[in-house]
């Protein structure tokens, strides 16, 4: 089987192909070939067997996308995109990266088909950012998409195209509308929702973190090693389960802010706390207010989704997976 990921240098990225490489095999097919893609350099995954191809590519790029599935790989992740924050502040560079770029990809694998009968598994990161307030919580499965920020439109109309090249049989497509991943490892990057993994990342190892909003602000998150597992499962989910509303929103953990201080408190302690210095930050507070609260995720469940049931839970799978396993 030969598996390509693009966005393959990002957090996601590399724990997939981590994931895939210590599995090595998907849907019960071994994995001999991997192509991993990305704007800057991807690494190959340690201990993979197999052949690795490492590309510098920028998807949005006029001939990329025919040439990176030139090799027809038969299981594609996308998980390529500008985040929320930067999607925002920079109009055209994000619908360039997180609208056209997809658009390419899923011409380039249409136009393959009619050549040869290619039809991937596309499995594409979407976000909860397609929904906008006023929100209900939880937000059930049927709830429209009516996003309020450049980001999550540029994802939402990704999904109708994922949904519509499906139906017409282009590619078996999947959209993962991934919860805020938290505790995310690493450097903070530009994502408006970077705060919910700062306020815990940075405490968890003596530093301290800019906390911009208050401690009521509600929202769904998930482990990093959820986010993984959202994947493969959408990799290897029989797409006749499915049915034609091919994007899920993902299971996860509703908290608040506040919730999310005490789990830290609870795992490590009043000093990690008093590390969370707070600094409203007004464009930050508004686009978190239409921000959503909770689902149902029902579907999702239903069709073998799992995600964490405890804040605690995803602090220690954080120290589990970044820390050592200890503090």
């Amino acid at each position: 089987m030969h598996i390509l990921i693009i966005g393959a240098a990002g957090m996601v990225g590399r724990k997939l192909a981590a994931r895939l490489t210590a599995d090595g095999s998907l849907g019960g097919r071994a994995i001999d070939a991997m192509t991993l893609v990305d704007v800057v350099a991807p690494d190959a995954p340690a201990g993979f067997t197999g052949k690795v191809t490492l590309e510098t590519a920028d998807l949005s790029a006029p001939g990329e996308a025919a040439r990176l599935i030139a090799g027809r790989p038969d299981a594609i992740f996308h998980l390529a995109a500008i985040v929320s924050g930067e999607a925002e502040l920079d109009f055209d560079k994000g619908y360039q990266i997180n609208l056209d770029g997809t658009r390419y990809l899923f011409d380039a694998i249409r136009i393959a088909n009619g050549q040869d009968g290619y039809k991937p598994r596309v499995v594409f990161t979407s976000s909860i950012a397609v929904f906008g307030a006023p929100l209900p919580y939880p937000i059930p499965d049927e709830f429209h998409t009516t996003p309020l920020t450049s980001y999550g439109t540029q994802k939402a109309i990704c999904e109708l195209l994922l949904a519509d090249y499906s139906r017409r049989g282009f590619f078996d497509g999947i959209g993962i509308r991934l919860p805020t991943i938290c505790i995310r490892p690493g450097k903070p990057n530009k994502a408006a929702s970077g705060f919910f993994s700062n306020i815990l990342r940075e405490p968890l190892v003596g530093q301290e973190a800019v906390l911009p909003v208050s401690d009521d602000v509600r929202h769904w998150h998930a482990s990093p090693r959820s986010a993984v597992g959202f994947l493969i499962h959408g990799a290897t989910i029989d797409v006749e389960k499915v049915g034609p509303r091919r994007n899920l929103s993902m299971p996860g953990l509703s908290a608040t802010v506040g919730e999310q201080i005490e789990a830290l408190r609870r795992v490590a302690g009043d000093k990690a706390v008093q590390l969370i210095r707070r600094e409203p930050d007004e464009m930050i507070m508004r686009m978190c207010a239409g921000w959503a609260p909770g689902f149902e995720a029902k579907r999702a469940r239903e069709l073998g989704f799992t995600a964490e049931s405890s804040f605690e839970e995803i602090i220690r799978v954080h120290i589990e997976d970044e820390l050592g396993g200890t503090l």
